[in-house]
């Protein structure tokens, strides 16, 4: 399937990988990661804020269903969804830190915006 990477893991570790990013992300506004993660988990948590923008019982339990912790997507839904009421897409930043020592993998901060 063209558009998604795999990062070198079976379906169901990747998936995994991918929501504690996401979580973590909208937990703490940024995390450090490569940059195919990074560019990866962008698409994941700028579906979850888009979802947040509609605050209905449907859109919280498809949050619920990915979003790993319930802090999180009281958060989502009542600071992040508000916050980004009136942007269409963008939530997000990936600023480019250079490689990293031990194995020269190209680094990245990514933020919410």
């Amino acid at each position: 399937m063209p558009g998604t990477r795999k990062l070198g893991r079976k379906t169901d570790h990747r998936m995994s990988m991918l929501r504690g990013m996401v979580t973590y992300l909208l937990e703490n506004g940024s995390i450090e990661t490569t940059v195919t993660r990074a560019k990866e988990v962008r698409s994941l948590a700028e579906k979850m804020i888009t979802l947040a923008k509609n605050d209905t019982l449907h859109t919280r339990r498809q949050a619920y269903s990915f979003i790993t912790k319930k802090t999180v997507v009281y958060k989502l839904f009542d600071v992040i969804g508000p916050k980004y009421a009136e942007r269409n897409g963008g939530y997000t930043r990936i600023i480019k830190k250079g490689p990293r020592r031990g194995d020269a993998a190209e680094m990245a901060i990514i933020e919410l915006v």
